[in-house]
């Protein structure tokens, strides 16, 4: 092994592109393919025998971190011991718990906001406590069945996004050397002989309160307090998803104008979305404004500073209401009653919801969103919600 250590700098492996083994000292060495990859490995020799380790790519690990691993690869070969073994051995006491955190983190560059790494999290700690702490190498069908059983018949929707999202991290953490073997949460070929079928639910896989409950149910929400319960009335009022209520921030509002503009990113779509406000939208807008604090720049803000609302926070104020719905079924409610008792045509209604109507050379005749149609539509919901069925419109009226 070399003697001397740390011969590259900071600057040189930057400009590095020479295909090859660069050599760092102490048998730490940039390896760069002819692609241009780079990445890291150690080597030494042991029984006259070289031997060599990778330690990561260039991009996840820099020159410093490299340094340290090689460091102690070395300190693990003066003692008489193999390296890719006691990586192994370090790698196999990894936790269920730990492999998951590492996965959320790994994915959440890809993920459009912050609901989706909130709702990872979630489930993978709420319903996964019983084998958060046991190694992710040890984690059996015993153990899926463990967690997924006591969930399958009543919350069957929740149990089945569960039972991917473990799949997932144990197929994480097979591809990082955690574990081997087959996956235990795997559905074809393997749980599906065990679990029964989920049952299909709703519109939308979301299960839906029957539009004509909506008024009823909308009496006893506006009776509760809390800014949950009025983020829940808010997107109930304007048919948005609920990731798009909770990412909220006042510069998206024009209360003067009554209208919300939704950013493309910030759409399941990628699309702009120019949201119409009716006037118990406004008042609930105007209800949060008067609550504001400077420390946050969202409409419904969480309880954590300079968080907002969870999805968990909305399933809350259903729970407490004993309703057997979920937020995202609200938009099927609002769906059904445009569909069976309006006149409204069938795509200013699949607008409001901010869905793709047409084929795409129909889309391309058809530029606008029929914004004023669709505020006719919204305030008919809102008089519905409140209990006052609006007179039949004939489709004359609607068109107009």
């Amino acid at each position: 092994m070399a003697k001397l250590v740390n011969k590259l700098s900071a600057r040189k492996v930057a400009t590095l592109t020479k295909p090859g083994r660069h050599s760092d000292g102490g048998g730490l060495y940039l390896s760069i393919s002819p692609s241009g990859a780079a990445s890291w490995v150690f080597m030494w020799k042991t029984a006259g025998r070289r031997r060599e380790m990778g330690l990561g790519p260039l991009r996840d690990v820099p020159l410093v971190k490299a340094r340290e691993k090689a460091a102690n690869a070395r300190q693990i070969v003066l003692e008489g011991r193999d390296p890719l073994a006691a990586r192994n051995t370090e790698r196999s006491q990894v936790t269920f718990g730990e492999a998951a955190d590492a996965l959320v983190e790994s994915m959440s560059p890809s993920w459009r906001n912050e609901k989706h790494r909130a709702q990872w999290t979630m489930t993978l700690t709420r319903y996964c406590q019983q084998i958060r702490l046991k190694p992710v190498a040890e984690i059996s069908t015993d153990d899926v069945l463990a967690v997924l059983e006591p969930l399958w018949r009543a919350k069957p929707e929740t149990a089945s996004r569960l039972r991917g999202r473990i799949e997932r991290v144990l197929s994480f953490a097979k591809a990082r050397g955690m574990r081997s073997g087959e996956n235990p949460a795997q559905w074809r070929g393997h749980l599906d002989a065990i679990l029964p079928r989920r049952p299909m639910l709703t519109r939308g896989h979301h299960k839906a309160l029957p539009f004509q409950e909506v008024p009823a149910f909308m009496q006893r929400l506006r009776e509760m307090e809390g800014v949950a319960p009025r983020a829940l009335e808010f997107a109930i009022l304007t048919a948005a998803r609920s990731g798009e209520v909770f990412g909220l921030v006042w510069p998206e509002l024009s209360l003067d104008d009554r209208l919300w503009v939704v950013p493309g990113p910030r759409m399941k779509g990628g699309r702009e979305h120019r949201v119409p406000l009716t006037s118990q939208a406004i008042q609930i807008l105007r209800q949060m404004k008067r609550l504001r604090t400077e420390e946050s720049q969202f409409v419904f803000p969480g309880g954590k500073r300079g968080k907002p609302l969870s999805e968990t926070s909305l399933e809350a104020v259903l729970e407490r209401m004993e309703v057997d719905a979920t937020p995202h079924g609200f938009r099927s409610s609002f769906r059904d009653w445009a569909g069976d008792a309006t006149a409204f045509p069938r795509e200013v209604a699949e607008a409001a919801l901010a869905h793709i109507v047409g084929d795409k050379a129909e889309r391309a005749y058809r530029r606008g969103d029929a914004l004023e149609k669709r505020r006719k539509l919204m305030e008919a919901w809102q008089t519905y919600c409140h209990g006052k069925a609006p007179k039949p419109r004939s489709k004359k009226q609607t068109r107009a």
